[in-house]
């Protein structure tokens, strides 16, 4: 492609430049998105380091307050997913949900039971990374 008029070179390029800006935000929004959502369901696998009890006959070692569940069928990890979507006002947002009946209960705690939080604190341990990702494209600064 030969370009004659500057302008139309300049708008060429500004318009290449944001094309691979909002790939390269997908790109880290995404990845980002994933190591949070991997970190919420691996830190539901360790063992449980509270009370342990006998159900249906399966003795279940239950996580202490203030750490995260422990798991017991794997149905918690299972129902762990993300989702990353783009705005038309080209904001990329990432999610990442925990779709059990029962996540809320256990990130927030209950009247009868403390919190056992596995999606804040894997944001949280998540988050300078992400931020990195986000500077090493050059994203942000």
């Amino acid at each position: 492609m030969k370009f004659t008029d500057p302008k139309k070179l300049q708008a060429h390029l500004d318009k290449r430049a944001t094309t691979i800006a909002k790939k390269n935000v997908t790109k880290v929004v995404t990845h980002g998105t994933m190591m949070v959502e991997r970190t919420a369901q691996e830190s539901i696998k360790e063992k449980g380091t509270g009370r342990s009890y006998t159900r249906n006959g399966i003795t279940h070692t239950a996580s202490s307050a203030g750490n995260p569940p422990a798991t017991d069928s794997g149905f918690l990890g299972q129902n762990i997913t993300m989702n990353v979507t783009s705005k038309p006002d080209g904001s990329v947002v990432g999610q990442v949900i925990s779709a059990s009946p029962y996540s809320k209960a256990l990130e927030y705690g209950t009247v009868n039971m403390q919190p056992r939080p596995f999606m804040h604190p894997a944001f949280q341990k998540n988050k300078n990374k992400i931020s990195n990702l986000f500077k090493k494209k050059g994203i942000i600064k």
